[in-house]
């Protein structure tokens, strides 16, 4: 492991350590908002709100194999992280090798079932006659690079897990800068005069995959690097029962926070869709544009995992617990910052994507809606990304399901039947202040049993 990165974790000024990983982490969230954004552009050049309503619908149901990925990404992250704080290098190996080949097989079972139950998929999220054959051609290029998707979201996160931000950071951007070319070519007919493939949805789905792809590709000269301690060897790979344990303990709370991502936004559209399909396509422009608030947050957040892991691995919880609270007032600063900027721009922002006055009157007011909670937001990613760092499963998949479980889902019934269509929006920002609550009281009770081994 290159000797920089050892400083970082160990030695380095606790604001120098955090910002040295969370930039490059921040950096490369933003450029995965850009892409979205970018993408909702291009689709709402066709002038189909049906096509921009197509890709709301089915975006869940993509967030499946990134969920899938997260398994073995952040959970291979996490005890990667913890590994290298108890000097165990080789360790390390199989649990990257282990992380790529199983995250495969996952990808190749994912493809053939959603191949397989597509058509009873679709009619089941919400899909109406105007928007079913678009989200089937969109859905049909997502399965297709299924596996190629989960691979590029665990080296993402691996490569992070190694303390190799910057690395991590170039393979995302080189995917999504990669992704934003071919938008316009595949999805356009023809864009600054030069002809394209005018494929609409199924095109925006066609550049996601090539650019997950030239991800892969960027990764790979990572790790078949001398600057880099992981291995995609074979012969490393083995389902031992601690790195298989380890692995799922962890990654499977952070996958269940993007399954139920995808489940209520699902569910979300499955009331929407009972108000036409103008609110689906506002909805799902706002939450796009809320995405960078999000991710910034979340950016900040996941960059200090490995440096939360490393420490508690070291059993320095000074150091971890230093850590944490400077992130979190990097995260409010930012919450406060880009939730001010929304409000003041939201027409512009929103009126960015469409040419469409009903969805971007609606838009505006689900924008609005969606910042509410924003400022505090980070603060429960930061306890999030904390509890993964540490292994600490259970308080993970409690935060999981209280955020987009069992906070949400009454949220969204009673909001809709005593409020209709405005208690709907409101519904994912008074469950994220009710799970900021949860959050901390979590952490409140393992700070004190910290503050016993100190």
């Amino acid at each position: 492991m290159k000797n920089e990165n050892i400083e970082v974790f160990e030695n380095a000024p606790v604001p120098k350590a955090v910002l040295s990983l969370a930039i490059p982490t921040v950096l490369s969230m933003i450029v995965v908002v850009f892409y979205n954004l970018v993408d909702t552009f291009f689709v709402g050049q066709t002038g189909d709100p049906n096509q921009m309503a197509a890709v709301s619908i089915v975006t869940p149901i993509f967030l499946f194999f990134m969920a899938a990925g997260n398994i073995f990404g952040i959970g291979g992250s996490s005890y990667i992280s913890r590994s290298l704080g108890e000097k165990k290098y080789d360790r390390v190996k199989h649990i990257s090798a282990f992380c790529l080949y199983t995250g495969i097989i996952v990808g190749i079972v994912g493809t053939i079932l959603l191949l397989t139950f597509m058509t009873p998929l679709l009619h089941a999220i919400g899909t109406s006659p105007n928007t079913f054959e678009f989200s089937r051609n969109y859905l049909t290029w997502i399965a297709i690079g299924g596996s190629a998707i989960v691979v590029s979201t665990v080296f993402t996160n691996i490569i992070r897990g190694e303390g190799a931000a910057k690395a991590s950071m170039v393979g995302m951007i080189a995917g999504t800068v990669a992704n934003i070319i071919f938008d316009p070519i595949f999805i356009l007919k023809s864009f600054f005069g030069i002809p394209g493939f005018g494929r609409g949805v199924a095109g925006a789905a066609i550049a996601t995959v090539l650019g997950n792809l030239i991800a892969i590709i960027v990764y790979l000269f990572h790790i078949c690097s001398k600057h880099s301690v992981l291995s995609i060897n074979i012969r490393f790979f083995s389902v031992h029962d601690r790195i298989f344990r380890e692995v799922l303990s962890v990654g499977l709370p952070a996958s269940v926070i993007s399954i139920l991502m995808s489940l209520s936004n699902i569910l979300m559209n499955t009331f929407l869709v009972t108000y036409g399909d103008i609110p689906i396509a506002g909805m799902g422009i706002a939450m796009k544009a809320n995405m960078l608030a999000i991710f910034v947050q979340m950016g900040i957040a996941m960059g200090i995992q490995p440096l939360i892991g490393y420490n508690f691995g070291a059993q320095n919880y000074r150091r971890m617990k230093s850590v944490m609270k400077f992130s979190a007032v990097c995260v409010f600063i930012a919450g406060v910052t880009l939730t001010a900027v929304y409000y003041i721009f939201s027409r512009e922002i929103i009126s960015v994507f469409i040419d469409n006055e009903e969805v971007i009157e609606i838009g505006i007011i689900m924008l609005h809606a969606l910042m509410f909670s924003t400022p505090l937001l980070g603060i429960m990613f930061v306890i999030s990304f904390s509890f993964q760092g540490m292994g600490k499963s259970l308080p993970a998949l409690i935060l999981a399901v209280s955020r987009q479980g069992f906070v949400f889902l009454p949220s969204v019934f009673i909001l809709n039947y005593f409020f209709h269509l405005n208690g709907l929006i409101y519904s994912q920002p008074i469950a994220d202040l009710v799970a900021l609550v949860i959050a901390i009281v979590m952490l409140l009770r393992i700070n004190k049993r910290l503050l016993q081994k100190e």
